[in-house]
């Protein structure tokens, strides 16, 4: 379910990869320079180890090149913004996983609270479903500078108590290790939070959504839950006899942030 990384020496970034490597990855030059595009950078041999472990686990179901340039723009803004009187800003460009490590250190500023998992390696899901809404949120009145109705949390609470109540039974049951609100901040601020300050995670982000939707939306009615492997099938056992939906993330780290395989740096840079 988790990808593994490739065990090659990882390159500086401002080293580029000459063609005999990129053959050697199985990839070609066009593939390589579309990752570029995607990283925002040249991409070192991990960078392409992780981006080729998302292909394939999205069954290749197209082309690598067709599905890399499908990444950065798979999102209608329609779906996503506010289709109000003023609605100039449905034009706002997704942004790259690059030009998120700005805006998660713009508005990313968890207060530390002590450490809430005790170990590296643990599986992160989100449990319910992904978020399609960023309005509202400090993401939209921070960075974006934009306003838009506010979510009526009203709509959400009873979906809020049902997973609370199962997530809580699962957590009496010893199935799950900690589990997070998603709330201020979005998805990527509940992911530190999780971890106290102490402990990062890497994650990979569905394509199907926007990136900024995804990582900083505040919609309601989802949960960040970190367990063991050991646990994994027993827990997504009860949360489809629950007919909850969940997203795997990855796994608990010991310090350091990494999204989509691009490194935001160390976990203590987003806690106060």
């Amino acid at each position: 379910m988790y990808y593994e990384r490739f065990s090659y020496k990882i390159l500086s970034m401002e080293e580029k990869l000459d063609d005999s490597v990129i053959e050697a990855l199985g990839i070609t030059r066009p593939v390589y320079e579309e990752m570029a595009l995607i990283l925002g950078r040249l991409p070192v041999i991990d960078d392409i180890s992780t981006l080729l472990a998302m292909w394939e686990s999205n069954g290749k179901q197209q082309s690598l090149l067709g599905w890399l340039k499908g990444m950065r723009h798979v999102a209608n803004p329609e779906n996503y913004l506010y289709s109000g009187d003023d609605a100039s800003h449905k034009n706002i460009k997704e942004p790259r996983v690059s030009d998120c490590i700005e805006i998660a250190r713009s508005i990313v500023k968890v207060p530390c609270k002590g450490k809430t998992i005790q170990d590296t390696g643990l599986l992160l899901y989100m449990v319910g479903d992904v978020s399609s809404l960023f309005l509202d949120s400090d993401y939209s009145r921070q960075f974006l500078h934009i306003s838009s109705n506010p979510i009526e949390m009203s709509v959400y609470e009873e979906v809020c108590g049902y997973i609370s109540l199962i997530l809580q039974s699962m957590s009496d049951a010893s199935l799950i290790s900690s589990v997070a609100k998603v709330s201020s901040g979005g998805l990527f601020a509940s992911a530190v939070s999780i971890g106290g300050g102490v402990y990062g995670f890497d994650i990979l982000t569905p394509r199907e959504v926007r990136l900024d939707s995804f990582l900083f939306g505040e919609e309601p009615g989802r949960f960040i839950v970190a367990l063991y492997e050991k646990n994994d099938d027993e827990f997504l056992l009860k949360l489809d006899e629950a007919r909850l939906n969940c997203c795997f993330l990855g796994r608990v780290t010991k310090g350091r942030i990494l999204v989509d395989g691009t490194d935001f740096g160390p976990v203590s840079e987003f806690v106060r």
